[in-house]
């Protein structure tokens, strides 16, 4: 029986010239530490790309990689994972996976960390045991997630970070020309107003391109369905994130409010965030991010919500690409999901950071091959890696 021997983290961070969303917008600066607030939706940021990385071995040396964000506090990460994670897992069998993250949400559920840090050290902890399963099975993690329902997912591109209206027009202009359908804009970096980009984009692609917006949780319910409606004239595809989080009525009230489809999730960590918005018909679409669920809650995401007739659209957004080859395997295997998001400006340039990273082309990411998830860290990695 194979067993779980040792559970290591490592940061990585790679350097980046512009900041994730674009560059600074009045007001914005970079502190000491290396963070940055947008004004705009009041999120902080680092100004580099930054990860954690997750490496399971069983006694008889097979490797699990497991990921999570590392945006913020890092650190933090390890601690759980050394201090709480390794001792409790040590001799266990990594295919009890599912069994493995009930035990370790059950710890401390009574002392309130049913999110954040803790959730995304269980969702990276995840990541590596499916990824052990699916090496120790010789099969590609999708055939233990119920099988291969596509051979490619399809992908819309996910922002277009350049200073100017006409720059952002012309970047889109060439992922249409190679094959995309879709499009998303950053409302919280939209210097002149989500309105004059959103009709600058229509004109410039044509009826046939389904443009999305990203809000950021910037407004609240009223706000957001105003704007929404206003904005229903460019025939926009979906409205993501209209208000806080938190407020799950407000959602509710404005999906009902407009015609655009309403999407939300990147924040969630478990089915138990999505069954309340489920049930209040706050959102046409979720969008569960790996990086924050790990396998097992984002295929129990996804079932629950193909069970209220609601669209599953995966997030994903800082990562080294081992999450998001998680996110892939997945996605194969879901009945609804029209698209997978595809952030370009990280995806493609961390590509060299990752062994068996599978292309996005012509609108669709290929799947990647090999068992577990297909992918590893290369051998470049390394360089910008320090072990927690």
């Amino acid at each position: 029986m194979p067993k779980i021997h040792r559970i290591e983290t490592f940061i990585v961070t790679i350097p980046r010239d512009t900041p994730y969303l674009g560059p600074l917008k009045p007001g914005e600066v970079v502190n000491e530490r290396g963070y940055l607030v947008r004004k705009a939706n009041r999120t902080i940021y680092p100004t580099q790309d930054r990860s954690v990385l997750v490496k399971v071995t069983t006694a008889s040396g097979a490797v699990g990689w497991g990921e999570t964000y590392g945006l913020t506090a890092p650190k933090v990460i390890g601690a759980l994972v050394d201090d709480l994670i390794e001792p409790l897992l040590r001799g266990r069998d990594p295919r009890d996976v599912q069994v493995i993250w009930e035990d370790l949400y059950d710890i401390l559920r009574v002392r309130g960390y049913q999110g954040g840090f803790w959730l995304d050290a269980l969702a990276a902890v995840d990541i590596a045991l499916w990824d052990l399963c699916g090496k120790l099975a010789g099969l590609p993690l999708r055939k233990l997630l119920g099988g291969e329902r596509r051979s490619s997912v399809p992908a819309y591109v996910s922002g277009l970070p350049r200073a100017t209206i006409a720059e952002k027009v012309e970047l889109a202009r060439d992922f249409v020309d190679r094959g995309f359908t879709a499009i998303k804009i950053a409302a919280a970096v939209s210097a002149d107003g989500v309105e004059a980009e959103l009709a600058a984009l229509r004109e410039g692609l044509g009826p046939k391109v389904r443009l999305f917006i990203d809000f950021h949780w910037m407004y609240s319910a009223g706000e957001a369905a105003s704007l929404i409606r206003w904005l229903e004239r460019y025939d926009l595809g979906l409205a993501e994130a209209p208000c806080r989080p938190e407020d799950v009525e407000g959602l509710a009230d404005v999906a009902r409010q407009v015609a655009v489809p309403v999407a939300a999730g990147e924040e969630w960590r478990t089915v138990f965030d999505a069954r309340p918005r489920l049930a209040a018909r706050a959102v046409s679409i979720i969008q569960p991010e790996m990086g924050h669920t790990g396998v097992t809650q984002f295929m129990r995401m996804a079932q629950l919500a193909q069970a209220h007739h609601v669209h599953t659209m995966p997030h994903a957004t800082i990562g080294l690409g081992i999450f998001m080859a998680a996110s892939l395997q997945a996605s194969s295997s879901i009945l609804d999901l029209p698209f997978h998001e595809y952030q370009h400006s990280i995806y493609d340039r961390n590509a060299a950071f990752v062994t068996g990273q599978p292309a996005c082309h012509a609108g669709a990411f290929d799947l990647p091959q090999g068992p577990g998830l297909g992918v590893e860290p290369a051998e470049d990695l390394w360089r910008y890696a320090i072990k927690i």
